[in-house]
């Protein structure tokens, strides 16, 4: 009996030893694997800056001049421009404009002798990884290693018209449809054709009002301040306001956004007393890729250069190696 007690008590021992012998072996492992991941996480992914010309950016705050790397200004445009919540196939396609629209300044020699660009609207909003990294806070390096994977895997490729990098206008939402260029600018441009962009729908920005005082309309349109009477009202081919004539002086339909501080020149005219009522549909000038709508593409499964085919007609995605050699000489 006790012989047999005691070979019991050694099967119970050895099955207990057996039972945590896995543990022993996998724990520290695991958290080996674990600390990995999370290092991949909040390690930030370097891009390749070899052989770039550099871009003389203007910063409005300092007066300061920044000088940048062609790729890494990319990545400072895209961050500053979309969400990084945004599909990785929207924000290439962002990518491909933000370095179109930069090459073709430098292309053109710049906005100045001094510098290339601003960091405003009037070029293309530009933060530096510092601003970055100070506005995102605890969401820096997941949002800045989205940013730079979709820069760095569309690296060298801008969008060219008859071998030219093209003039690549974005704006935010469109109203269902894209502007053509010559409703907005009165310059006919081959490739930015009103196109069709019903995923806008679901942007946030998709629909506005914005309530305005009598007060305020009259001393912005300069009209009569008497009774505000909306009349001969031309819409262009994407449903945007054309043409206007409001209290007896005749807009267009970009005077009154601009004037008034509208999101869009899709706009209709409610009077309320002594408020006027502004709905409108979109925001931001209509003409190229909407952003939002690029978003709605990927979303339902379009690659980057489906969408950028389909914002910009007739086009093609090019290499910049022979473009860039030559910039690369004159820095």
């Amino acid at each position: 009996m006790i012989k047999n007690r005691e070979g019991l008590v050694f099967v119970a021992i050895l099955i207990a030893v057996i039972a945590v012998l896995p543990a022993v072996i996998v724990l520290p492992f695991s958290k080996a694997s674990t600390e990995s991941i999370e290092l991949n996480e909040t390690q930030e992914t370097q891009l390749d800056l070899t052989d770039q010309p550099t871009v003389q950016v203007m910063r409005s705050a300092s007066g300061q001049i920044e000088e940048v790397p062609l790729e890494q200004y990319v990545v400072s445009v895209v961050s500053s421009e979309v969400p990084a919540s945004f599909e990785l196939e929207a924000i290439k396609a962002q990518a491909l404009a933000a370095r179109t629209y930069i090459v073709q300044k430098l292309v053109n020699g710049g906005a100045t002798e001094e510098y290339d660009v601003t960091d405003t609207v009037q070029h293309q909003v530009y933060k530096n990884m510092d601003e970055l990294r100070s506005a995102w806070g605890v969401d820096y390096s997941w949002k800045i290693n989205k940013i730079k994977q979709a820069v760095q895997e569309t690296r060298g490729q801008i969008i060219t018209y008859s071998g030219q990098p093209i003039t690549a206008q974005f704006f935010s939402t469109s109203n269902g449809y894209t502007e053509n260029a010559e409703d907005y600018w009165q310059n006919e441009i081959p490739y930015l054709k009103s196109v069709q962009s019903p995923w806008d729908e679901n942007s946030p920005e998709y629909l506005e009002q914005q309530i305005l005082t009598r007060t305020e309309v009259v001393n912005k349109l300069g009209i009569d301040q008497q009774a505000i009477q909306v009349s001969n009202t031309v819409r262009t081919d994407s449903h945007r306001i054309k043409e206007i004539t409001i209290s007896g002086k005749t807009f267009s339909g970009r005077e009154v956004r601009e004037l008034l501080g509208l999101r869009s020149n899709d706009f209709t005219i409610e009077v309320k007393g002594d408020h006027i009522i502004f709905t409108t549909k979109g925001y931001g000038h209509g003409v190229g890729m909407s952003q939002y709508g690029a978003n709605g593409m990927a979303e339902a499964g379009s690659d980057y250069k489906e969408i950028v085919k389909h914002y910009y007609k007739g086009v093609e995605i090019s290499d910049i190696q022979e473009i860039i050699g030559s910039l690369s000489a004159m820095n």
